[in-house]
């Protein structure tokens, strides 16, 4: 009886079966149940609870007007830019720059509130073996911090992450007002440059105008006229009134002549007719004379007087432009309407801990199977020894 009980092979204990399947299995051990069970470690007893803030805006401008669309013109229209569009872009790609964690550290320390004494030791900032430096922390921040553009609502959406509910909504809110700022500070700029040009111009027409009427002032010096065209204007009148007074006296002296030939009075007649010709002569030779008439001087003159009242027209109309300008400034060209202020979360929706240890067991199984096949592969190629 004791030979036989000794013959019978002993039954391995559970243990032994558990270090046999995983020295048989050992491969499979360390690439894929290893990572997997220190995924499930590091997720059920480190990872520390991650809260989202959200909130969302548009650029709108007050001066927008929406028309009523038909159906293919509202398709083609989403094709582009919608107005406000642009803007949108520029303050996300701000909240995105270092620009905005500069300016939203001064507001608040950003630095402490990634490096919570909330947030475990894998996930707080800085990173393990990452020194202090803003550009470690602007990195950093990039994770912790998204913009995106609702295609359905068309409304741009602010996401901040943290690890406790006040740091992540003081945070989106900080953020969404310096957005804003940004938005005003466009739009003083805009109207700053639209202000500049119209006063240069106005500087310009202004410029123009004092040369043209200093021009016209030389030019009436020169001439000794006023104004030549109103002065021709006289001289022809007095030229008219002597014709006349020729006409009358030429008159006087036939019918004197008819009556009574031999009429002293009649010498005194001709002489007054010659006289009121040269008058007339006179008269007409400063209208229109070849060389210093007022003729000769009145094209030089309507030129000088068309530059004066150009630019007077000019500046008249830079001067309205301006007026429109500054009361365009008044007005803000565009603001940031809140549509979803930030909230204050109360549930952590991060770390997603069972679909991160699952997408590291199937990693990990890919890993091994790829491994695995390889190695069955170059085994079957290789030449036999």
């Amino acid at each position: 009886m004791l030979e036989l009980s000794a013959s019978r092979p002993r039954t391995p204990a559970p243990l032994d079966r558990v270090a046999t399947w995983f020295r048989r299995r050992r491969w499979f051990t360390l690439f894929v149940i290893v990572p997997t069970v220190a995924m499930a470690l590091y997720q059920g007893f480190v990872a520390s609870d991650v809260y989202i803030s959200e909130s969302r805006f548009v650029i709108k401008s007050p001066s927008q007007k929406q028309a009523q669309l038909s159906g293919i013109a509202s398709l083609i229209q989403t094709t582009g830019l919608s107005g406000g569009q642009e803007q949108t872009n520029e303050v996300m790609d701000y909240v995105r720059s270092r620009n905005a964690l500069a300016d939203v550290a001064r507001r608040m320390d950003v630095a402490a509130v990634f490096s919570s004494p909330a947030a475990d030791v894998l996930s707080r900032y800085p990173l393990p073996f990452t020194p202090e430096r803003f550009e470690n922390l602007y990195k950093y921040y990039g994770k912790m911090v998204d913009t995106r553009l609702d295609h359905d609502t068309n409304t741009a959406v602010l996401t901040t992450k943290a690890f406790t509910p006040d740091d992540a909504h003081a945070l989106n809110a900080r953020l969404l007002d310096l957005s804003e700022e940004l938005v005003n500070k466009l739009n003083v700029r805009a109207q700053g440059k639209a202000i500049a040009e119209t006063q240069h111009y106005l500087a310009d027409a202004q410029a123009r105008l004092l040369a043209a009427r200093m021009r016209l002032r030389e030019y009436r010096n020169t001439s000794e006229l006023l104004d030549p065209a109103k002065q021709a204007t006289g001289v022809l009148e007095v030229s008219n009134v002597l014709v006349g007074q020729q006409a009358a006296l030429r008159a006087q002296l036939q019918a004197m002549q008819r009556a009574a030939p031999r009429n002293p009075s009649i010498l005194a007649l001709r002489s007054r007719i010659a006289a009121v010709g040269v008058q007339i002569d006179a008269q007409n030779g400063r209208a229109v004379g070849t060389g210093g008439g007022i003729a000769s001087k009145l094209s030089q003159y309507e030129n000088l007087a068309v530059e004066q009242e150009f630019a007077t027209q000019m500046v008249n109309a830079a001067g309205s432009n301006l007026e429109q300008a500054r009361a365009e400034a008044q007005k803000q060209q565009f603001y940031l309407e809140r549509v979803v202020e930030p909230n204050r979360p109360d549930v952590a929706l991060l770390p997603r801990r069972i679909q991160s240890v699952f997408f590291v067991f199937a990693t990990a199984l890919c890993v091994y199977l790829i491994g695995w096949m390889l190695i069955v592969g170059i085994l079957e190629h290789a030449p036999d020894s």
